[in-house]
């Protein structure tokens, strides 16, 4: 893979089907990259004990069918288990790691706490003695591995929230199964592979100053964020099975029809029908409707 040229990309979690604002998202991240002229790829974050290999055979078939194409072949982070160890080593080795023994109950007592910040680890396992360590290690329960971080917030710039600044704790980096935490893979897989645009949904603002402020650590360029409007339920919420039909094979549309049907909801195209090749020509960021798509199954 050549990695010189820059790249824009869509990372599935292969769980289950795509739902329409999956689709919508993978759209958005398609015509970022090729209007930018960069490579497009597309990984498989197939980390998650959830994981279904025939979700992912069935999320590809779905993307293809809308039109969307990539560059390459399909990046799987199962794959690349060796490179995250190797990052932990390296930051272990440098003392910025160490080892946390909390179940997720007590973390959420903790940060439950009326002096903790909402949504940060408090440290409970920071500064354990060799012996307090020794102690947890010997009753069995496993122990995750923890960044110890020096700052508690990072500040990042989006494309459409412009600068913003999100609480930095110190976050998983592998979790007590031997799992490489999400936050650690992204960082180390978008750099590895050229990724230097990311656009994925607006949910996952939060995450950005954790894995820039990670990559910062690790001297490895920010990415360009865009985080995109979400699409929800009919009761503004985020979409869900509950919701009724949400797939590409449960709608009742001609993919070219599904096509023209999000592009109308970013305001992009108000043709019934539209291919993604078509709304490349006129590709417009500024044009995208910036808030989210209340999408009700039972009108389409």
């Amino acid at each position: 893979m050549d990695t010189a040229l820059p790249a824009g990309r869509y990372a599935p979690s292969p769980t289950g089907d795509l739902h329409i604002g999956n689709l919508r998202t993978a759209l958005l991240a398609w015509l970022f990259a090729r209007s930018t002229g960069r490579r497009f790829l597309l990984r498989m974050e197939d980390l998650d004990d959830r994981v279904r290999p025939e979700s992912a055979v069935r999320q590809l078939a779905d993307l293809k069918a809308l039109g969307l194409d990539w560059d390459g072949d399909v990046i799987h982070q199962s794959d690349r288990r060796q490179h995250y160890e190797e990052a932990v080593g390296e930051l272990a080795a440098r003392g910025l790691t160490y080892e946390c023994y909390c179940s997720r109950r007590e973390i959420h007592a903790a940060a439950s706490a009326p002096h903790a910040a909402p949504g940060a680890y408090p440290g409970t396992c920071r500064d354990l003695s060799a012996a307090d360590r020794a102690a947890r290690r010997g009753s069995g329960r496993p122990a995750a591995v923890r960044l110890r971080s020096s700052v508690s917030e990072y500040t990042i710039t989006d494309e459409f929230h412009g600068r913003f600044s999100g609480v930095v704790d110190d976050f998983v980096l592998r979790r007590g199964d031997g799992t490489p935490a999400y936050n650690l893979a992204v960082v180390l897989d978008d750099a590895a592979t050229g990724v230097d645009q990311v656009v994925r949904g607006d949910d996952l603002l939060t995450s950005a100053p954790r894995q820039s402020y990670l990559a910062s650590l690790l001297r490895i360029p920010a990415p360009h964020y865009v985080h995109v409007p979400l699409v929800l339920g009919p009761h503004r919420k985020r979409l869900a099975k509950r919701d009724g039909a949400i797939t590409l094979s449960e709608l009742t549309k001609k993919p070219t029809e599904v096509v023209g049907m999000l592009a109308q909801s970013l305001a992009l195209s108000e043709a019934h029908e539209m291919t993604p090749s078509g709304l490349l020509q006129s590709f417009d960021p500024a044009r995208i409707q910036r808030r989210p798509w209340v999408f009700h199954p039972r009108k389409h």
